[in-house]
């Protein structure tokens, strides 16, 4: 029994983790008792009936007698009594919050709070259907669910059995909000703190990056492929650049990826052999720096 009782407050709870501030929520459940199973034969009545008067008089007639069953201790016979009452006049809401607090003196909490579901869609400011349906609530553990709907049944029409029981679950309603509140602050915390480090390493990312980009060989002046820089120092690169035949050359990918290639391996000038843009950039070159030499 005690297994089931934690399991039936388990889905109020918000899910736990190995954290120690986020231990498990330990909440009394004394009282507590295993939900009961859908009642094909709960009749709720038809939505749509036109009453007639005779109809009105026959389901006062049936709740006067499940009320005497219910003074008897005669539970199902009341609930019987209750139900014949309904069949005839469907659209009372009282005749469903009676029912419904026989269902909860019968440990049948589901049914209950169906019933008081109906009766306050009939009419939600009746004060008897929140009254039932958060003591079944309470008999399920769900203490928030039976703080709110006892509050209301006081709030709409003060009753002391609701206020005494109100007073008895509102602590453990408390404490769930409280634990709540502490599981999403944590939540946020973490989400915080996960943001940052993310944003850390993203950081620390471009960072090696940029030294990786920096460390990288680069041409020392504007032009040069990067396996060229050291042209830049040379004698002559003045001369060179202003001749508009090399700038020209310069400016054409297919010339610079050539060149690069014969000046990081001088063997593949073979290679382009056929192209004379190619050559003639070389050879312009080679004139210069021969002259300079």
């Amino acid at each position: 029994m005690a297994a089931q009782e934690e399991a039936a407050n388990e889905d109020r709870c918000p899910p736990q983790n190995n954290e120690s501030e986020e231990s498990e929520l330990e909440i009394d459940n004394e009282g507590v008792v295993s939900p009961d199973d859908d009642d094909e034969s709960q009749q709720m009545g038809e939505d749509h009936v036109e009453l007639t008067e005779e109809m009105i008089d026959q389901a006062n007639e049936k709740k006067i007698q499940a009320i005497a069953a219910l003074v008897a201790g005669e539970l199902q016979n009341s609930i019987d009594l209750f139900t014949e009452a309904i069949k005839l006049n469907p659209l009372t809401a009282i005749l469903y919050a009676k029912r419904a607090s026989v269902y909860v003196m019968l440990q049948r909490p589901n049914a209950a709070i169906r019933d008081c579901n109906r009766a306050i869609a009939i009419n939600p400011d009746s004060a008897q259907p929140y009254k039932w349906r958060g003591k079944a609530h309470r008999l399920l553990g769900h203490w928030e669910e039976a703080a709110r709907d006892l509050a209301m049944a006081c709030k709409l029409d003060y009753d002391e059995d609701a206020s005494a029981m109100l007073k008895e679950v509102q602590p453990r309603a408390q404490k769930i909000a409280e634990h709540r509140r502490k599981y999403e602050r944590k939540q946020a915390e973490r989400e915080i703190s996960e943001k940052k480090e993310r944003l850390k390493k993203a950081q620390e990312k471009r960072e090696r990056l940029q030294k990786e980009e920096e460390s990288r060989p680069r041409s020392d002046f504007p032009g040069f492929p990067s396996g060229l820089g050291g042209m830049a120092g040379m004698p002559g690169v003045s001369e060179i650049l202003s001749d508009p035949e090399v700038l020209a050359a310069m400016q054409d990918p297919e010339v610079m990826s050539a060149f690069q290639d014969v000046a990081q391996n001088p063997a593949n000038i073979s290679k382009y052999q056929g192209n004379p843009k190619v050559m003639n950039l070389i050879s312009k070159l080679s004139s210069k720096f021969g002259a300079n030499a």
